[in-house]
């Protein structure tokens, strides 16, 4: 019974079969299960599960949302239920993103967030336009262990460099990892600023998140 719908927790999401979701979530509870073990034993591997389809080309940005909206529609049951139990599912790493100053572009960012967050993270969305200073002073109230900037215009990247050098005026370099992204944003332009790595797309920066936190560990 427990395994059957763990397994069809994953594959609601898996599937992109957002309604369902949630009834099933509700069933697991009152056979008893704990949300901690569903987290772990069912949502979790079901949205790495969606990012290797993703990965692989099998996926594409619709499947994502879709199965984004599922997991957000899971924890919204399962949160309270959390509380109840005084138990705390552990963040991954707590981020701070944004869209830097003089730039408005948001649907990137925004999903970026969004995974990030179903994947574990505890995330600060400061939204767009961004000012070098809001980025610092977040990062130092949050004590964020990862901060991820995006820049979709070229004259808006520098705004990048000048947050990590920020970072470092402000003492907080050695303790925040430094992730960059957007459109004109290069591989080549990350290591120039000094930022920790560089993602294309949203399931490159998930890993690439995770990947930085573990090398903080």
């Amino acid at each position: 019974m427990t395994s059957d719908l763990l397994a069809k927790i994953n594959a609601s999401i898996v599937d992109g079969d957002a309604d369902s979701t949630e009834g099933l979530i509700r069933r697991a509870l009152e056979a008893g299960m704990e949300p901690l073990a569903i987290i772990d034993n069912s949502l979790v591997p079901a949205m790495r599960e969606v990012g290797e389809k993703f990965s692989c080309g099998e996926y594409f940005l619709p499947n994502l949302i879709v199965a984004a909206k599922g997991m957000k529609q899971a924890m919204l049951v399962l949160e309270p239920e959390l509380r109840l139990r005084q138990q705390e599912a552990k963040p991954v790493g707590t981020v701070v993103i944004g869209t830097v100053k003089g730039d408005i572009h948001e649907i990137g960012k925004s999903l970026v967030a969004t995974m990030l967050s179903v994947n574990g993270f505890e995330v600060h969305d400061l939204g767009v336009d961004v000012p070098v200073e809001k980025f610092v002073e977040t990062a130092r109230t949050t004590k964020a262990n990862l901060l991820g900037m995006s820049a979709l215009l070229t004259t808006t990247m520098v705004v990048q460099k000048k947050v990590i050098e920020a970072l470092a005026a402000a003492g907080l370099r050695n303790t925040v990892k430094v992730m960059v992204g957007g459109a004109p944003v290069t591989r080549d332009w990350a290591q120039e600023i000094g930022a920790d790595g560089y993602a294309e797309d949203v399931i490159s920066a998930v890993g690439l998140a995770r990947e930085l936190i573990a090398a903080r560990q």
